[in-house]
């Protein structure tokens, strides 16, 4: 290094927090660097960047004096892009310029008072893909009406009779004659007039714009808070301790916590843990009764309180816990799998029967069918569940600062465990490390909220009067969480002698996503593990849907695009194994099923025909099949046919190429509908002499209604992509003598870059309908074009997930 370019040691002049150091490290090009200003230093998306001078207008719209505008975000941001694409929809109705635009996280807000309590912003959590389109008519409502209120304030300064003169600009309230008026100089009046009502006494609201003069909806758009993320700014949970209103800070919570589901504790010596410097109390944190459902946390276990992290993680390990290992004791994989086996040779709840299958397998000129097998699996989000939580001194009231998907739920949780009444529970959002269904639970939040009861009770000084922030490790992630649920696929399908499909079973034995919870109905188990409106219902004239009920202790929930996630994988790897033994190409018989039912056989009707843009058939009409599930009312075949003929086309889908495995090369397709939104994949891939597989390139297509931000659609289609493709190669949940085995990513891996896709491409279709949101839409077919991209190259059919080694085994022993 030359003399010119040599840099002098750092000097620490201020405490170094996390995020202090990422920012520092990369504004000095990998030196340490910091200066004391940098150190917790606000975020510009975060409400402390600055202080709110401006006035506001309605709950979301407060204008600047230097005329830009903030625009507060209702919903929750755990990497789903809506802090970008919701605001979008009200900056768009305000007619503003995108780059005066802020954004501010905004608190929970719920009206605990009213009977029944009511969402003042509206409703408030992140899942389901429900996001966008709860917001799609509200927010830009929103931005119409705060517009029309700054036009009639412009119109009084100027003396103007009619206000429908005025024409607005980036900001600006322009006169016919030339004359104009920011934002900021009519904002206060602006604010003080009325709501305006009609002669019923309900709220006159503003026109909405048309389609075509749209300059942000539908425009790409970056992250706004995309450079805070990457210098270390953005405050994510595990930053909460730095937000709280308190002379000394957060303590510092880790739990140690039973490893067996439905155990509990028989003793416990905490008198070494105590004796750790730092470590200010040790807590018992109680957990469900065992069978009773599960509505708080979800295990019982020891919490040690401690000055900071270092101390409480060394406390922990010096805990002596003896557990009891309850009724979960001696579960394990292969007793799962044994039982599912077990379960599907016997009958099961018909959950939907069309037609008369045994007539159709009795006539059947050839029966196809498989068995297929799911795993476990965990949520895994980079940043792991966290909760901070500071009760008053009275007891009276709380705070929580939480990266979450569902803020609604925080204040019965607090008010469980404290007493405090939920109107005066404060619940802020930060930004999560990513949520995929974790997040929808708060049992991080109980664990805290009781942590932060009994410190306030303590008899040390030290504990009482402090807020505390529970922080897991990603051992603690692993270990103990609502996994998704594994289960045993066996379908079975029909032929007549021209290959046609004109029956169909699909048979499942799994362990309901619904573990536990309150009020749930046994027949009402089978809900969230077989949508019965999925295709291909009304499109084969005879199809039986049934389920069977597997045991088991471990927690079960949400995981992104749940049952879509492996029905899809199922359903549209078994299509492939029909096509195969028909001769048929896989393409076309998708196809077929799609446009009505495949050959003459019809596919039992129950559709109706509506008109409206988008993917359409060629007259403009499109078939619309009721559909009650989550996404609903209707499924439009047509549109996930659009999809499916686009990535085909895309890859260069033919079958002649398809036929051709020169180089032991294949190509595979999968389309499924998903929370509301259609959307395809086709994989090319080439695999080896000893099964090493190489993902050459992947297309994806979606239609989610009118893309909001396209460049969001498409990061959410990508990352959809990579997380489905680390499910169907690597990971997986195994458990032994009631204990989950997997302890951090080196056993329950992230899809590594050497796996990835050599070329990854996005189509979003372009839609006139109303959007919908997108996080999950992206995930459900990535496994099964795999897989099908996988037989069609070499051969072989996985019908086990995760492909982890089988395809390697399975080329040897053919060998």
């Amino acid at each position: 290094m030359s003399p010119s370019t040599r840099r002098t040691a750092p000097v620490i002049t201020a405490p170094i927090t996390r995020r202090g150091f990422v920012h520092a490290a990369l504004a000095a090009g990998g030196a340490l660097w910091l200066r004391p200003a940098e150190v917790g230093a606000a975020s510009p998306s975060s409400p402390a960047a600055a202080p709110a001078s401006g006035t506001r207008i309605g709950h979301f719209v407060r204008i600047e004096p230097d005329n830009r505008v903030v625009i507060g975000c209702r919903q929750p941001e755990i990497g789903q892009g809506v802090r970008t694409a919701l605001p979008m929809l009200i900056a768009e109705e305000l007619d503003l310029r995108w780059a005066d635009v802020r954004v501010e996280q905004l608190p929970l807000a719920v009206d605990f008072l009213a009977d029944p309590p009511r969402w003042i912003y509206g409703e408030q959590g992140a899942g389901g893909s429900t996001s966008i389109s709860e917001a799609w008519a509200d927010h830009r409502q929103f931005g119409a009406d705060a517009r029309a209120l700054i036009v009639a304030a412009a119109a009084a300064r100027w003396g103007e009779a009619d206000p429908a003169r005025l024409r607005t600009r980036e900001g600006v309230v322009r006169h016919p004659d030339g004359r104009t008026l920011r934002y900021a100089d009519v904002a206060r009046e602006a604010a003080a007039l009325p709501q305006r009502t009609g002669g019923d006494g309900k709220p006159l609201h503003a026109p909405l714009k048309s389609p075509a003069e749209y300059r942000i909806v539908g425009r790409p758009q970056k992250v706004v808070d995309a450079r805070d993320i990457v210098t270390g700014r953005a405050r994510y949970g595990l930053d909460s301790r730095f937000e709280l209103d308190a002379t000394e800070g957060a303590l510092v919570v880790v739990m140690a916590r039973c490893p067996w589901f439905e155990g509990g504790i028989e003793t416990v010596d905490d008198s070494a843990a105590r004796a750790v410097p730092g470590v200010v109390e040790v807590v018992v944190v109680p957990g469900p009764k065992p069978g009773a459902p599960i509505t708080d946390n979800l295990v019982t276990g020891v919490a040690v309180v401690a000055r900071d992290t270092w101390a409480a993680l060394q406390g922990r390990a010096a805990l002596n816990v003896r557990w009891s290992k309850g009724a979960g004791a001696g579960e394990s994989s292969h007793g799962f799998d044994a039982q599912c086996t077990r379960l599907l040779a016997a009958p099961g709840q018909v959950v939907r029967d069309d037609g008369d299958l045994d007539a159709a397998l009795r006539a059947a000129a050839r029966v196809v069918e498989a068995d297929y097998v799911l795993p476990f699996g965990a949520h895994a989000p980079m940043e792991p569940p966290n909760a901070c939580v500071q009760l008053a001194a009275d007891g009276r009231s709380a705070r929580v600062v939480v990266a979450t998907q569902s803020p609604g739920v925080v204040p019965r949780r607090v008010f469980t465990v404290t007493g405090i009444a939920r109107d005066k529970v404060e619940v802020r959002m930060t930004r999560a490390g990513g949520g995929f269904g974790r997040r929808l639970l708060a049992d991080y939040v109980t664990e805290a909220a009781l942590v932060a009861k009994a410190c306030a009770a303590s008899a040390n000084a030290a504990a009482r009067g402090r807020p505390v922030q529970l922080m897991w490790t990603r051992e603690d992630d692993l270990r103990c969480d609502a996994y998704r649920p594994g289960g045993h696929h066996r379908l079975r399908a029909a032929l007549d002698a021209a290959g046609h499909v004109t029956g169909w079973h699909h048979k499942l034995a799994s362990a309901t996503k619904h573990h536990r919870r309150p009020g749930l109905k046994p027949e009402d188990a089978y809900k969230p593990e077989l949508y019965v409106d999925d295709f291909p219902a009304r499109r084969v004239p005879n199809l039986r849907l049934e389920w069977c009920a597997a045991a088991s202790t471990l927690p079960r929930g949400s995981w992104r695009a749940p049952a879509h996630w492996a029905n899809a994988f199922v359903v549209q790897s078994f299509i492939d194994e029909i096509a195969h033994a028909a001769s048929r190409d896989a393409l076309a018989l998708r196809l077929a099923l799609l446009r009505g039912g495949d050959g003459s056989h019809g596919g039992g009707g129950g559709g109706d025909r509506g008109r409206s843009g988008g993917s359409d058939d060629a007259s403009g009409a499109t078939e619309r099949l009721p559909y009650g599930q989550h996404g609903g009312p209707h499924f439009e075949p047509a549109r996930l046919a659009a999809v499916l003929e686009r990535v085909a086309a895309a890859i260069g889908w033919s079958a002649a190429n398809r036929s051709r495995r020169s180089e032991r090369r294949g190509l595979g397709l999968a389309a499924h509908f998903t929370f509301g939104g259609y959307a395809a994949h086709a994989v090319q891939v080439q695999v080896g002499e000893r099964g090493e597989l190489a993902i050459e390139r992947v297309v994806c297509a979606v239609d989610c209604g009118r893309a909001i931000n396209p460049l969001g659609v498409e990061a959410q289609m990508e990352g959809g992509t990579i997380d489905g493709l680390a499910a169907a190669l690597l990971q997986e949940i195994t458990f032994d003598d009631g204990r989950v085995v997997q302890r951090s990513f080196a056993d329950y891996p992230l899809l590594p870059l050497a796996r990835a896709p050599r070329r990854l491409e996005v189509i979003v279709m372009p839609s006139e309908r109303d959007p919908v949101g997108c996080g999950e839409m992206g995930i459900a077919t990535v496994a099964p074009a795999l897989a099908n991209a996988i037989f069609n190259a070499c051969g072989v059919r996985l019908r086990r997930l995760p492909f982890k080694d089988s395809l390697a085994e399975q080329m040897a022993r053919r060998a």
